[in-house]
């Protein structure tokens, strides 16, 4: 799936292992995936990315083939703050001291967190199907919680949805990713089955709970703290969400990234939540040029105020 990439290990914050692949040349160019997969999901884009950019893309801590250290008390080795200094340790240990971001999803969340902790290291970033996480809590609606139920769910004190993933992840799996807009269509053979393989590893099932666990205690700290001390992005950012997906549905992911951040634009594909996947054509014709420092084509509002 990812003909003329390399594999690597390297090693994170607290010493925790982050696997990933690396190809191309130019720029370079951090991918950070969602949840429950893995780097898999930029199959479809990292070629033709890689054709302008050093491409990235990791398994996040808790995910794939990276570490999956036992939660902490407070769940704060999953903590944003330090899943985005595994992938800042990842990218010095490749030799790139700055670089492009693109998360989906989870990975949005820790690129969230990255560029809010280290200005200097993004130099853009664009997040996929996301709100920023304080907003979603604070705004869940009924709506929201039905369709996003594992966002409560997987934050169960342990062992309790860990055992429930665990009696059949194969389920867990297609109703996770079946469960959209597109069903299970998006999703290659290929790419599916490494979803599977990583998701059966008893591991997973808590490393993906602890990454929730963390974002709806501490990670909503760190963000309040942003809040209160009136600090937001630096960064160019780009916000795109599926037009048929539940963020789009629920929320103004426009309106909430403008709310944190100081130059925004974005917009909705005609996709629902898995957009690497659902439609990668589209979703390059935006990204390619953002990335590439052209700032014409997306549309709307960019100044988050």
């Amino acid at each position: 799936m990812f003909e003329g990439f390399r594999l690597f290990q390297c090693q994170g914050e607290d010493g925790t292992e982050i696997h990933g692949i690396t190809g191309g040349s130019g720029p370079p160019l951090l991918l950070l995936h969602g949840h429950p997969q893995t780097h898999v999901i930029w199959h479809k884009v990292a070629g033709a990315l890689a054709r302008h950019f050093t491409v990235v893309a990791t398994d996040l801590r808790g995910y794939g083939d990276s570490g999956k250290p036992p939660g902490r008390p407070d769940h704060g080795n999953y903590a944003k703050r330090v899943m985005a200094l595994d992938q800042v340790r990842v990218m010095a240990a490749l030799g790139f001291d700055s670089f492009l971001l693109v998360g989906h999803d989870r990975g949005g969340r820790v690129a969230h967190r990255l560029a809010m902790d280290h200005p200097g290291k993004v130099r853009r970033m664009a997040t996929l199907d996301i709100a920023p996480t304080l907003a979603m809590y604070e705004k869940t609606s009924m709506a929201f919680a039905k369709a996003y139920y594992h966002w409560f769910f997987l934050i169960q004190p342990a062992p309790f949805p860990e055992t429930l993933i665990g009696a059949d992840p194969d389920l867990y799996l297609s109703q996770t990713l079946g469960g959209r807009s597109a069903g299970l269509a998006p999703f290659t053979p290929e790419a599916y089955a490494e979803y599977l393989r990583c998701l059966r590893d008893p591991a997973a099932h808590h490393g993906l709970c602890e990454d929730y666990r963390a974002s709806a205690g501490i990670d909503l700290d760190h963000d309040r703290a942003d809040r209160d001390a009136g600090r937001k992005l630096s960064c160019d950012l780009l916000a795109l969400w599926g037009g048929r997906g539940t963020v789009g549905t629920c929320f103004d992911p426009l309106a909430e990234w403008q709310a944190v951040a100081r130059r925004v634009e974005g917009r909705a594909l005609d996709c629902g939540h898995y957009m690497a996947e659902e439609a990668p054509e589209a979703l390059l014709a935006l990204l390619m040029p953002f990335l590439l420092g052209q700032d014409d084509q997306v549309c709307s509002n960019r100044d988050g105020g």
